[in-house]
C-alpha cells in the first residue's frame, strides 16, 4: 500500500470514527461502512481520483460498476447509501461543497421470479384432500376455488357467502384497498362448490363461506398448514405456498394463451406492470421447452 493509500485510508477511518460517535452507530454498522467506503476508495484511485474528491460521473461509473460485476442490487443500494452518507457528512463539515451521489437514480430492486408449479402437480395437490369427510371436501373445494380464480390466501379465508354467485359462476372479491372486483369461476369449482354448500354447516359457519372454529374465519395461517399437508401428501416439493397457487393460475392461463390485461383484471392488480413478471415466467419455460426438446437445444 503506498503512503498516499495509507493516509487517505487513515483520513476515511478518521472521518467515520468521529460520525459514528455523533449518529451512536454500533462497531458493526461503523465497519460495513469503513468496508464499502474503503472499497470505493480503491475503485477511485485507479481512476486517478479519491473517495474524498471523486465528482457525480465518478460515483455513477463505480456503482455502474458494481451492477456490471454482478452484484445484487442490495449490496448496490447499501454501498450507494454509504456513499450518501458519507458525503452529506462531508458537506456538513465544510470539506465539499457539494453532495455527488445526491441526485443519482433510485437503484430498483429486481424482483424475483415467481416459484413455477406444474399443472399436474396442482392437479395432484388437488386430488389429496379426502372428499368422504365434510373437512376435507372444504379443502378440496378451497383448492378449487383458489386455482380456478387466483384469489390471494387473504381474500380466500374472508369469503363470505353472499360473495358468491353460484348461477353465475362469479365471486365478488374484497381486495388490496377495498377495492371490489368480479371474478369468475368454472364449471370444476361450481361443481365442487355446489357439494359444500349442501354439506356446509350453516348455523356454526357463520357468513362465511369456509368458517374456522367457532364460526370465525379460518386463519391464512391455518389454511397454509393445511396446504403444506397435502403438498406432502401429494409428493410436490418444495412445499407450495397459497401464493404459489395464485403465481400458477396467472402463469397457466398465459400459457394458454390468455391476455396479459386480462389475468390483471382477475389478479386485481393495479398496475400491469405488476402483472408483467408472469410474462418472463412464461419466456422461461418456453426457453426450457426449446431446451430440452428441440434437437439443436439440448447441451
Amino acid at each position: 500500500m503506498s503512503d498516499a493509500q495509507l493516509k487517505n485510508e487513515e483520513k476515511i477511518t478518521g472521518l467515520l470514527q468521529r460520525l459514528a460517535m455523533l449518529r451512536g452507530w454500533s462497531p458493526k454498522t461503523t465497519e460495513s461502512y469503513r468496508s464499502d467506503l474503503l472499497h470505493a476508495e480503491l475503485f477511485f484511485q485507479t481512476a486517478k481520483s479519491s473517495l474524498t474528491d471523486a465528482d457525480q460521473q465518478e460515483v455513477l461509473h463505480y456503482l455502474a460498476s458494481l451492477r456490471q460485476n454482478g452484484l445484487k442490487e442490495s449490496t448496490i443500494q447499501r454501498r450507494r447509501s454509504a456513499l450518501s452518507t458519507w458525503y452529506a457528512y462531508l458537506q456538513d463539515q465544510g470539506l465539499r461543497e457539494d453532495h455527488p451521489a445526491r441526485h443519482l437514480p433510485k437503484v430498483r430492486k429486481s424482483r424475483p421470479l415467481p416459484k413455477l408449479i406444474s399443472e399436474q402437480s396442482v392437479e395432484a395437490l388437488i386430488n389429496a384432500p379426502d372428499t368422504d369427510t365434510p373437512t376435507g371436501l372444504r379443502d378440496r373445494t378451497m383448492l378449487e376455488i383458489l386455482y380456478a380464480t387466483g384469489l390471494r390466501v387473504s381474500e380466500l379465508v374472508a369469503l363470505r357467502l353472499s360473495q358468491v354467485d353460484l348461477a353465475g359462476g362469479l365471486v365478488r372479491v374484497i381486495g388490496k384497498g377495498d377495492k371490489e372486483r368480479l371474478v369468475p369461476f368454472g364449471a370444476e369449482a361450481a361443481s365442487w362448490l355446489q357439494a359444500w354448500l349442501a354439506v356446509r354447516p350453516r348455523e356454526s359457519s357463520g357468513p362465511y363461506l369456509f368458517a374456522g372454529r367457532g364460526g370465525k374465519a379460518m386463519t391464512r395461517q391455518n389454511f397454509w398448514l393445511r396446504l403444506k399437508l397435502y403438498a406432502a401428501q401429494a409428493g410436490i416439493a418444495p412445499l407450495p405456498s397459497p401464493h404459489t397457487i395464485r403465481h400458477a393460475f396467472a402463469t397457466h392461463l398465459l400459457n394458454h394463451g390468455a391476455d396479459l390485461r386480462a389475468v390483471q383484471m382477475l389478479l386485481g392488480h393495479a398496475n400491469v406492470t405488476t402483472t408483467e413478471i408472469y410474462t418472463h415466467v412464461t419466456r422461461a419455460r418456453l426457453h426450457d421447452v426449446v431446451n430440452h426438446s428441440h434437437p439443436l437445444g439440448r447441451g
